[in-house]
């Protein structure tokens, strides 16, 4: 009797990890990681001001697994993941225009693009 129940037990799990299989769309997506090429190294921005953050989407494949992007500050590599400059946008455009926060004024601040993955800046400064 356990024999048949282990055999049942086998053959649902391998019926059910056959439907969850099946489901799966059969197109393949592509992790898009688009180089972001403002700011850049020599960049100076000033709290308040508003910029648009830019990166290359020439050699965006047809199929993005996540087309959302999310733009946070970096300061020394720390990501403050908990403000993000902007978010919920078409990674596709190519730019997104933020605020410069009130930040302490440094030279080892970054901009990190998410979407499929991360992409940071160059650093650069921001001052008061």
């Amino acid at each position: 009797m356990m024999s048949m129940i282990r055999q049942f037990s086998v053959f649902s799990f391998l019926l059910a990890l056959f439907a969850v299989a099946s489901a799966l769309p059969l197109v393949l997506r592509d992790v898009f990681v688009p180089p972001v090429t403002y700011p850049h190294a020599g960049t100076v921005w000033k709290v308040g001001q508003h910029h648009n953050v830019t990166w290359d989407t020439s050699n965006a494949p047809v199929n993005i697994t996540n087309k959302l992007g999310k733009v946070v500050l970096a300061k020394g590599g720390i990501l403050d993941y908990e403000h993000p400059l902007a978010q919920g946008f078409d990674i596709l455009q190519g730019r997104v225009e933020i605020k410069v926060p009130d930040v302490k004024p440094g030279h080892d601040y970054t901009i990190v693009l998410f979407g499929d993955s991360g992409n940071d800046s160059d650093e650069f400064t921001i001052t008061k």
